[in-house]
Formats: C-alpha cells, structure tokens, sequence
C-alpha cells in the first residue's frame, strides 16, 4: 500500500487526504513533524517537505498537485472532469486554494522563525491582502457542490479548513456564502471531514 507522509495541520496533505478517500485509493498515513527532519522524509523529499506519496515500488511523489493528478490517473478521473473546460475550471480553483495556502503559509513562518522585533509587518499585510482578494471573488461566486466534486472544491475546504485553524475570526466576517459552503460541503461529504486540517 502507497505511504502518505503528511502533517494534520497541512492544507496540502488534508487536499491529497481528502483526493484519496474520495477516489477510494487505500493509504497508509504516515505522520511526519518536518522541523525534526526525519531521514524517512528526507530520503522521500530532499526538500523535506509535505506531503509525500511513496508508491509500493519506492518511487516518491512530492507536491501535493502532483500527488493529487497520479491519484486522478490511478482512479481513472474520479477527480477532474474528462471535459477539457470543466478541467481547466477545476484546476484553476485548485490552484487558487493552493494560492491562499501559499501566502497564509508564509504569514505563519513569518511569525514563527522570526523574533517579534523582525517580523516585517508590511509583508504580513501584502500576503493577507492576497488572502482577502481572493476569497471576496470566492464568496461572490462560491464553487457548485454537486454529487460528483473535483480536485478543486478539494483543495478550497482543505484551504477554508487551514483558515479556521491558524486564522480563526479573522477571515470569516462578510464571507458568509464562503463558510456556508464550507458548512454545507461537510454535511454533503461526512467521511472526508476528518482530514480538514486540524
């Protein structure tokens, strides 16, 4: 069985969590604490970064977009749509959760690496004005969440999951359709709700 080294709290690893439930693709879950660097991580990601897929013939796949088009292969495109415009719909809004992780990612390091003195505010500020803009264009037109949902509406819950865990009250004020989704993509899918970073 394929191992999935991946942290919890990660957006990426809860976005190739949730692909897997949902394509019915059985992992082993591994969880990694990247700042120890295990040699386990190291040898799979000489980045050592999460997640990391490694298949039953020792070959590795890092970058959670990466991970997540092999599971789509692997499940026959249970995860992106066969339609060439209905892909490239999912795949953008995949990529602009990815983004939003990207740029909240960076706040957090931010304040974590640096002593309170050097963290740069005007960089904290510029990252979070990404954030915002991007999710108002969401909460104006929030994502379909038919019976059948693609990489894209993956990512944005593992990405509105990562918000509420380190961002907590600071992004939800006037994005109401936004958590509603959230809300409502939770009662529609139960069995993925456990891989919402947390």
């Amino acid at each position: 069985m394929p191992k999935l080294l991946y942290a919890s709290s990660s957006p990426y690893s809860s976005k190739v969590r949730m692909a897997a439930l949902y394509a019915g693709i059985a992992v082993d879950l591994v969880p990694i604490k990247t700042e120890d660097k295990p040699a386990e991580l190291i040898s799979a990601n000489p980045l050592g970064k999460i997640p990391v897929l490694v298949l039953d013939d020792g070959r590795s796949i890092h970058d959670s977009r990466a991970i997540t088009q092999h599971l789509n292969r692997a499940s026959k495109n249970l995860l992106l749509p066969r339609n060439a415009d209905k892909r490239l719909e999912a795949e953008v809004l995949e990529a602009l959760a990815d983004g939003i992780c990207d740029c909240a990612l960076s706040m957090v390091y931010e304040r974590r690496t640096r002593p309170d003195e050097m963290v740069y505010q005007p960089w904290l500020d510029r990252q979070w004005t990404k954030i915002t803009a991007a999710l108002d264009l969401l909460n104006a037109n929030p994502p379909k969440l038919p019976k059948k949902i693609t990489l894209g509406q993956l990512a944005l819950r593992a990405c509105l999951g990562y918000l509420s865990l380190r961002f907590a009250g600071k992004w939800e004020k006037g994005r109401g359709r936004l958590t509603r989704w959230a809300a409502r993509f939770d009662e529609k899918f139960p069995e993925l709700k456990g891989s919402v970073p947390a």
